[in-house]
């Protein structure tokens, strides 16, 4: 892939919406803001408005260093693409331990399921 072709393909992605986060730094002062999607990517700046521009210059550098190392530059997440259900089956004496000590915390096994995933993911 040529630099030209790089740099074309980088204003594609640039055009994504890439959720990001916006925190204060406490320590430092101003604030910084990273890309969930685009592991690594993070600027900061003293004003809100200075991190987010930067942070939009972190992103365009980070995406062109992705595909100058021949990688794949992940899509934004899409919150559509998951209906949040999936089934699963499990031996009945794991569902009878799951439904008892679903019962006892006095949630229902969903919930507790959700909990134990959560807690040890």
């Amino acid at each position: 892939m040529t630099k030209n072709d790089i740099l074309k393909k980088a204003e594609e992605y640039m055009k994504l919406k890439y959720r990001f986060e916006l925190t204060e730094d406490e320590a430092e002062g101003g604030y910084v803001i990273s890309y969930p999607d685009l592991i690594g990517c993070m600027s900061s700046g003293e004003t809100i408005e200075e991190a987010v521009k930067n942070g939009e210059d972190a992103r365009r550098e980070w995406i062109i260093a992705t595909l100058e190392n021949g990688m794949e530059v992940p899509k934004p997440f899409d919150a559509e693409e998951y209906s949040g259900q999936f089934r699963l089956r499990m031996p009945k004496s794991l569902h009878k331990l799951l439904a008892e000590r679903s019962k006892q915390e006095g949630i229902s096994m969903n919930q507790y399921c959700i909990y134990l995933l959560s807690h040890y993911s």
